[in-house]
């Protein structure tokens, strides 16, 4: 047998692996602190459960585009909380955000550029649709986000024409969020490079400023595909439910996408997109439930945070998202003594000898020297949590501690480590 050598290089998504590897691991009795895998803890809200199970019975395959009215939804949601002006005919509805940017990738000709650190399916959809690409390293220093001067500088080294960049804001793996001028800065020189920009908005609700996030859409309406969906926000990573759009200005993709896609996927499971309109339909209750969520996102990555920086790992304090990105440079030589030289083998170490699951920089496009690890903040009871948070009057350090216990568990392990070095 022979395999397609695009795919034979390519390893499980590493976000996939720890789950399953932690999963393994609970089940043989092994008590694991699970920093490794950013699965929104939270229940699905009531009335998405309700509509799904009041749409159980349909079984028509819908338009390949999606279902009108969630595709006129979508567009007026993002209206409301992101002045985008979407048009249902340029949106489309496929199986989660991820699979979206795949095919985009695919139907987009161009060398693609990430700045990173960056998601850990970037590259390696890249690498299978057999592009070149080309990592832009930002520095702790500027928050792990890229600068326009990095961008240029990179873009011109490319050959002329169309290029392509994914932009993620709020960011996984470090929880930075681009402001409003950042993103102009980025707009201007993507313009001058042509470079089509891919703007993965899932984490766009998840924003710790008290608004949502911006996207680069926004000065760059004519070169940027938007990308979003239910997994974070709305906590319903299973529905697999996420949606593309497009600007006019880009003729002929979202022609060639439905095209595309309707030789793949055919169309997202009708239950589950009539479950998506009352998540996008903009009601109070959703709404209200997205913004304590949010809170307690925000409550629990500041404890990670404080806790870290405690311990005199270096760490960017997360502005979005449930992402963390540390790094133990400060303890380079005693874990060197460990025979620990890089990322990878200071996460096989965590998790063999002191039950702590992260993944290593180096699953983001980090360099394994910098002895970076991306930690989600979510390993607790997302629906007790929630409960505990609607009747107290503040989400402070001792509220995580009294009902995030695995939180507070994983930080006291590590910090024993590091003392004992």
């Amino acid at each position: 047998m022979k395999l397609n050598p695009a795919i034979q290089e390519i390893r499980e998504s590493a976000t996939l692996a720890i789950n399953q590897r932690v999963s393994a691991l609970r089940q043989s009795g092994r008590r694991i602190w699970h920093f490794g895998f950013g699965q929104s803890p939270f229940p699905v809200h009531p009335k998405m459960q309700d509509a799904l199970r009041q749409n159980a019975f349909r079984k028509e395959y819908l338009p390949t585009l999606g279902l009108p009215e969630l595709r006129e939804a979508i567009c007026s949601f993002h209206r409301e909380h992101f002045q985008y002006e979407f048009v249902p005919d340029r949106v489309i509805i496929g199986p989660g955000s991820k699979e979206l940017i795949f095919q985009a990738l695919y139907l987009l000709e161009g060398p693609l550029i990430l700045p990173a650190p960056c998601w850990v399916s970037y590259a390696p959809q890249g690498e299978i649709c057999g592009k070149p690409v080309v990592p832009v390293v930002a520095g702790k220093t500027d928050g792990y986000k890229i600068r326009a001067k990095q961008l240029r500088a990179a873009g011109r080294e490319l050959p002329a024409g169309q290029k392509i960049m994914i932009l993620n804001s709020p960011n996984n793996p470090t929880g930075a969020v681009y402001s409003a001028d950042e993103l102009q800065d980025l707009a201007q020189v993507c313009r001058e490079l042509n470079i089509i920009v891919i703007s993965d908005e899932i984490y766009s609700h998840v924003c710790f400023n008290g608004a949502p996030a911006k996207g680069i859409g926004l000065f760059y309406p004519e070169g940027t595909i938007v990308t979003g969906g239910l997994s974070k926000a709305f906590s319903a990573g299973g529905y697999r439910l996420g949606f593309l759009a497009a600007p006019a200005e880009m003729t002929g993709f979202i022609e060639a996408f439905v095209t595309l896609a309707s030789e793949t996927f055919s169309c997202v499971s009708t239950p589950v997109q009539y479950s998506a309109v009352a998540a996008f339909s903009d009601d109070s209750d959703v709404m209200e439930y997205i913004d304590q969520c949010t809170s307690l996102h925000h409550a629990a990555g500041e404890y990670l945070y404080e806790r870290f920086t405690e311990m005199s790992l270096g760490c960017v304090r997360p502005e979005g998202g449930f992402y963390l990105f540390p790094d133990f440079v400060p303890f380079k030589e005693p874990l060197g003594r460990l025979g620990i030289a890089g990322s990878p083998d200071l996460c096989r170490y965590l998790l063999e000898h002191v039950d702590v699951a992260m993944l290593p920089g180096t699953d983001f496009c980090h360099r394994a020297e910098e002895l970076t690890c991306r930690v989600t903040s979510v390993d607790y009871d997302g629906g007790a949590v929630h409960k505990a948070s609607v009747a107290h009057p503040k989400l402070d350090r001792a509220f995580i501690e009294a009902n995030c216990h695995n939180l507070k568990a994983g930080c006291d392990a590590l910090k024993e480590f590091l003392e004992s070095l």
